[in-house]
């Protein structure tokens, strides 16, 4: 019973530390510039495969993490300090906007492509550098605690319903840009932006905590 819990906890802390960080709501705005001149069905179509991608590259990503830490000799302090301050730079962009998600080179070139799905959609858009460190970070919590495949599929579960809201939140991305509008769209941003920023400091201070408790044990 008490693996089903561990389970269900890993689960929602995933889908806690993603959502904010994917935020559909602001990719909502993006998919209903760059999909204006696309029917209702073929809007749906590249909204599905840019989820797909999203859940695809991050699931690379939560697997591959122990290698890649371990290739480059990366700390779990040091990326979890790394990834706080990734993730806090995000959260302050998103509270005090100053650029969008993409620019608008980025957005013409996307006008034209028949194709937006993988780029800028699934990358940057929803699976962004913040997004990557905190998959990773997760890996090598996996690591540390053990059931390691257990682990990685529960994972795998939570970026799965995060990519499931975001499917939703993007399929009705025309409807809700209509009803929430630039006001409240921005708003929507800025307090997942607060989110974010509390969780990057939490980050940060768990990586200081952790240097902190192995400096002790050395002297």
């Amino acid at each position: 019973m008490s693996w089903l819990i561990d389970g269900f906890t890993l689960v929602l802390s995933t889908v806690g530390a993603l959502l904010p960080i994917v935020n559909p709501f602001t990719a909502a705005g993006l998919v209903a510039t760059i999909t204006a001149n696309l029917t209702d069905a073929e809007r749906t179509q590249q909204v599905r495969r840019a989820c797909l991608y999203m859940f695809f590259i991050l699931t690379t990503f939560l697997i591959a993490g122990g290698l890649i830490m371990n290739f480059f000799g990366i700390s779990i302090p040091g990326l979890r300090i790394a990834g706080g301050l990734i993730v806090s730079y995000l959260g302050f962009r998103m509270l005090f906007p100053d650029s969008p998600a993409i620019s608008k080179q980025e957005q013409a070139e996307a006008l034209q492509k028949p194709d937006v799905s993988f780029t800028p959609l699934a990358m940057p858009a929803l699976s962004g550098p913040g997004s990557i460190a905190v998959v990773i970070g997760v890996s090598s919590t996996i690591q540390e605690r053990g059931a390691v495949i257990f682990g990685y599929v529960v994972v795998a579960v939570g970026i799965a319903i995060t990519a499931f809201v975001s499917y939703v939140v993007l399929r009705a991305a025309t409807r809700l840009d209509r009803l929430l509008g630039t006001t409240g769209m921005n708003a929507t941003a800025r307090i997942m932006g607060f989110l974010l920023i509390c969780m990057g400091v939490q980050f940060v201070i768990n990586g200081v905590m952790d240097i902190a408790s192995v400096l002790r044990l050395q002297t």
